[in-house]
């Protein structure tokens, strides 16, 4: 006997069917645990009065994502499973930059290029390794930052920060752990940095007429 006409559809869907059912079976473990970020306090004596735009540090795309990253000697890369980071990972290490300058520095003010501000300088950087090292289980986080003049686009200064911190096992909770410690050495060196260093700043608009001595008429 032959197949009904409304059977034929039916037998083709099925495959269709079996195979979504299997990737719903696949994607319902438990979904990772999410790890933010801190930003230091610290106290820095040196300040400049400046406005500082901090912008969105470049990356690769293996670092422009939520992933906890772990790259061995040899340069391969995997990932932490388990585990996520709480945001794009260079959008969550501008804004807790920006949160170490508001509470660790005495800059007149500190924001990113959406906020519209007219800024004196712009921070220029770029996440260029940000991860676990194996086998020596170190998290390490590198950040070349330049200092460039709003007005003129000039780069004033340019400088790459370091460190390394232990990590106890390679697992999200402790691999989390250690990177955030460890950005926030380098956070602090930046905020140091860029708060002792001689800042250009943007001429506003009668700055320079002002700046003329003014002399008496001599009377007539």
């Amino acid at each position: 006997m032959s197949p009904s006409p409304t059977s034929r559809p039916l037998k083709r869907l099925m495959p269709v069917v079996l195979l979504a059912a299997l990737a719903g079976a696949c994607s319902s473990g438990p979904a990772p645990t999410t790890y933010d970020l801190s930003a230091p306090t610290a106290p820095v004596r040196r300040a400049s009065g400046v406005q500082v735009l901090v912008n969105e540090p470049a990356a690769i795309q293996t670092l422009a994502t939520q992933q906890i990253l772990v790259k061995d000697t040899g340069g391969s890369v995997s990932f932490v499973g388990g585990g996520q980071w709480a945001d794009n990972l260079p959008r969550l290490v501008q804004t807790r930059l920006i949160n170490t300058f508001e509470n660790a520095s005495q800059l007149r003010g500190v924001s990113r290029p959406s906020s519209g501000a007219v800024a004196d300088v712009q921070l220029i950087s770029e996440l260029r390794r940000f991860e676990v090292e194996t086998p020596s289980n170190e998290a390490v986080v590198e950040i070349s930052v330049k200092i460039v003049s709003d007005q003129t686009g000039r780069i004033a200064s340019g400088r790459i920060f370091r460190a390394r911190t232990p990590v106890a096992s390679v697992d999200a909770a402790n691999a989390a752990r250690a990177l955030d410690e460890t950005l926030s050495v380098v956070m602090l060196d930046i905020v140091r940095w860029v708060s002792g260093s001689p800042l250009p700043r943007r001429e506003e608009p009668g700055e320079i007429s002002s700046q003329v001595p003014v002399t008496d008429k001599a009377p007539t």
